[in-house]
């Protein structure tokens, strides 16, 4: 079985270090403190499809190191609330935020977003969450937490990377949730539990291909400065990304595993 390895602490430990931040640009294209599958198409496509305006209250479920979040209230004037269990990536992120003056638009909370979310009903014109909610327990309650905090007409979006396509391995489901905790979902599930919640106007859109691009860029930029990432984090956990990060290259491109972005609203 493989062993367990660590991604999170890593990224937002060393978020200022030379050999990580290219490490994202050489992935992404642009640094944003990124650790998902989201490509640079999809994160200036995400503004648009949650309808954000200038004044949006926005949640960001599962914030990491927050530079996605602060690039939408620079570039928006939102006001953006982020949520994440890791502290070393909430630290960062409220860093960050004073560091570029938008302490006011934006702050971020150490949470554990599977429990009850910290916030009244309709609070927030939009809820996102950018490959998350498969780390979470509890998905329905989730889904459920997100309707409640969300105003009349507001949009949901959310990302899932973990939609079984194909046959998989023992070995790959272990390689492929090496990084932490993580559930796997069957064709069709989560719109049946975003409908449940009580959502309406469900859009779907396959981005597999998109998140098999990204997984082998990161690979290659990872192995392009390996000498400064050991340097970092080990060289047992050094190996076990870049096997995580083939593992995750070859289910997508074999469509064994599928990505999805999902988009719902709530009822006015």
């Amino acid at each position: 079985m493989s062993q367990k390895v660590d991604l999170y602490d890593s990224a937002y430990g060393n978020y200022e270090s030379d050999g990580y931040r290219l490490v994202r640009i050489e992935t992404y294209g642009e640094d944003l403190g990124q650790t998902s599958w989201v490509t640079t198409e999809e994160s200036n496509e995400i503004p648009q499809l949650l309808d954000l305006r200038l004044n949006s209250s926005v949640l960001e479920v599962g914030c990491g190191s927050g530079g996605y979040a602060l690039h939408l209230a620079e570039k928006l004037g939102c006001r953006l609330v982020g949520l994440d269990i890791n502290a070393a990536g909430v630290r960062n992120a409220n860093q960050l935020a004073l560091a570029r003056g938008l302490a006011s638009r934006a702050h971020f909370e150490q949470c554990d977003v599977s429990k009850n979310l910290p916030f009244d009903e309709k609070t927030f014109d939009a809820v996102f969450s950018n490959d998350v909610l498969c780390h979470l327990p509890g998905r329905p309650e989730v889904l459920g937490e997100i309707f409640r905090v969300l105003k009349p007409g507001g949009r949901m979006l959310f990302s899932d990377a973990l939609v079984v396509g194909g046959m998989l391995s023992h070995e790959e489901i272990a390689t492929r949730s090496s990084i932490g905790f993580y559930v796997y979902s069957p064709p069709g599930e989560n719109e049946r539990l975003i409908a449940r919640a009580g959502f309406c106007q469900i859009r779907v859109t396959d981005t597999t291909d998109c998140a098999a691009r990204i997984a082998q860029r990161w690979h290659h930029a990872r192995e392009k400065r390996k000498e400064e990432l050991v340097a970092a984090e080990g060289n047992i956990n050094f190996e076990g990304l870049q096997r995580f990060l083939s593992c995750v290259q070859l289910l997508t491109s074999e469509k064994r595993l599928l990505r999805y972005l999902y988009i719902a609203s709530k009822e006015t």
